[in-house]
């Protein structure tokens, strides 16, 4: 089971930075928000995910070197480092939120998936969950990692609604 907390603090992190501006930010290394980092790499929000120590890499380290390894020593200092996307001066991550809470988990079936997907609203047993508008994307936990909803659909599979991006 995924640490739902730790992905709130991810999603509001990312967006504060990208309000700041800010070119390069961190979040804390574990697996649930390098998938997370990866998948919003896939989809276009970010320029580069890179794992390091606490200094950030230089530009030139993401591009040209591999990843510092981990290892029972450096395990605790080792940071995700994210390179943020700007368009035109503004920012391609402008909101980042959650939609399942550690008090109210959102599980959805392929059939409720499209729904939406394609915008319209879908009643779940945490709730009602508003569909996708214009310009967002979804982001599910399922057997095969996290995927961006309509990969999920491609693959035919359901899971955990974890935060919306736009």
């Amino acid at each position: 089971m995924p640490s739902i907390q730790n992905l709130a603090n991810m999603c509001s992190h990312l967006q504060n930075v990208s309000k700041a501006r800010l070119a390069i930010t961190s979040v804390p290394n574990n697996k649930f928000n390098l998938h997370l980092s990866l998948a919003l790499h896939r989809s276009g929000f970010l320029s580069h995910v890179y794992r390091a120590g606490p200094e950030p890499p230089t530009l030139e380290q993401m591009v040209t070197q591999p990843p510092e390894k981990v290892t029972t020593l450096n395990v605790s200092k080792m940071r995700i480092w994210l390179g943020l996307k700007y368009w035109d001066g503004k920012p391609v991550l402008t909101k980042a939120k959650m939609i399942s809470k550690p008090s109210r988990l959102m599980t959805v079936n392929t059939e409720q998936l499209g729904k939406l997907t394609r915008g319209f609203p879908a009643k779940l047993d945490g709730g009602v969950v508003p569909g996708l508008s214009l310009g967002e994307t979804m982001f599910v936990a399922t057997s095969q990692g996290v995927l961006e909803s309509r990969e999920a659909l491609g693959r035919k599979l359901g899971g955990l609604l974890l935060c919306r991006a736009s």
